[in-house]
């Protein structure tokens, strides 16, 4: 983490606020409110950081990728990367208290670890994913753990024989640590495709209860049991609030901490979380995507909450591909509610040319096509149910053999 300022520090991509700064609602809203990565000195006496990630020029940063190459380069990863024994931690006596946790908005049940990352382990599989997690005492959490993602299934199994899950929770490790654990990856690849972005071998360090972990501001450990507690309200990706859930509770043992420590939250609907939720997604539909036509570009918009719209360029190869684009999105990324599909010539990231593309290349009764009673995100607020949803994509390419007839006037 401490390189990486340093080096988002020489992109002039930081802004160091040196006044002191509460944790409750007020460093949130100054993170809500910029475009820029926010360093504080004095956060409630801490240091902290905030927008770590949260445009694609700081993603290149992080990922030392040029921007323009970002989605092509992590789309042909192989996670293949290498990780080595680093050796124990040394730990002391957990006291949540310590550690900086803030509250975002006025109606959120309580303070929210946002940005930790949540290691787990059974039967020698791995997981690392970011769940948040409420507050509930000095030593002990609420996590939202979401029905049928792999931290959801490694819990089962542990309660299915009558054990606890182990975890570790992480926080501030090196950025490229935190997008790989934000990416569904093939099944406990998650460190080595964090090693392999980074170019180099990955340092892990075993917790007490067996847990592996990398470098790290802040490492807490203990397990996820089957007590479970209301957890929620939440503001989530949607800038809405997620509902009171039932959810179990996780009992932390131990907390190592560097001296010093910089703590790292994450905004709830930030420019961060949105660049956490959607970018590592961005790869995996262009992957699905190149294996129906010739894709150029992904793009997460950040007005669809950075996951729920995508933009897709192709290059038009037969009739039809626009459409088999779209059924190729949805199906990489389940949580996707609409996609437009445009040409070469069309800037993805300009929302008034992909408005263009939509206003003079689309018919709505031949190239919009809905597909209702599908699976969605139980994060969009007007879901049915708590998870099924209706979906749209367009497809906003020009027929093939009619070209000529949708140039646009330019001067040389």
């Amino acid at each position: 983490m401490r390189t990486f300022i340093q080096q988002m520090k020489s992109a002039g991509l930081v802004e160091e606020i040196t006044d002191p700064v509460s944790s409750v609602y007020e460093a949130p809203k100054l993170a809500f409110r910029t475009n820029k990565m926010l360093e504080f000195t004095n956060m409630d006496g801490h240091r902290c950081v905030m927008n770590t990630i949260f445009d694609r020029e700081s993603l290149s940063v992080a990922l030392g990728i040029p921007k323009e190459r970002l989605v092509k380069t992590l789309a042909a990863c192989t996670y293949a990367g290498k990780t080595r024994d680093a050796g124990p931690l040394q730990f002391e006596n957990a006291d949540l208290a310590k550690i900086p946790i803030m509250k975002h908005f006025p109606k959120d049940a309580g303070k929210y670890l946002t940005s930790g990352i949540v290691f787990s382990e059974w039967n020698g599989v791995t997981n690392a994913s970011i769940h948040r997690l409420q507050v509930l005492d000095e030593t002990h959490l609420i996590g939202r753990i979401v029905e049928g993602r792999h931290t959801y299934k490694l819990m089962k199994q542990a309660f299915s024989e009558g054990k606890k899950l182990p975890i570790a929770i992480v926080i501030g490790p090196h950025p490229a640590v935190t997008f790989a654990a934000s990416t569904r990856v093939p099944e406990g690849k998650e460190m080595q495709y964090a090693a392999e972005i980074l170019g180099k071998e990955l340092d892990l360090f075993t917790c007490p209860n067996g847990v592996k972990v990398p470098d790290a501001e802040i490492v807490l450990y203990g397990y996820l049991t089957e007590e479970l507690h209301e957890e929620g309200p939440f503001v989530d990706i949607s800038g809405t609030y997620d509902p009171i859930r039932m959810q179990p509770v996780l009992e932390i043992v131990g907390m190592h901490t560097k001296p010093d420590f910089i703590y790292h939250g994450i905004v709830p609907a930030g420019a961060e979380h949105k660049m956490l939720m959607g970018a590592p997604y961005e790869p995996r539909i262009y992957q699905a995507v190149a294996g129906v036509t010739n894709v150029k570009d992904v793009y997460l918009t950040p007005g669809g909450a950075g996951y729920f719209h995508a933009v897709v360029q192709i290059k038009k190869m037969t009739d039809g591909d626009g459409k088999n684009a779209i059924m190729a999105a949805f199906a990489a990324h389940t949580s996707l509610k609409h996609v437009v599909i445009v040409d070469e010539d069309i800037d993805i990231y300009d929302p008034s040319d992909v408005e263009f593309a939509i206003a003079t290349r689309v018919r709505a009764d031949t190239d919009v096509m809905i597909i209702s009673g599908v699976r969605g995100s139980s994060l969009d607020p007007c879901r049915i149910g708590d998870g099924m949803n209706v979906k749209a994509g367009v497809d906003a390419t020009i027929p093939l053999g009619q070209e000529d007839e949708f140039i646009r006037a330019e001067w040389d």
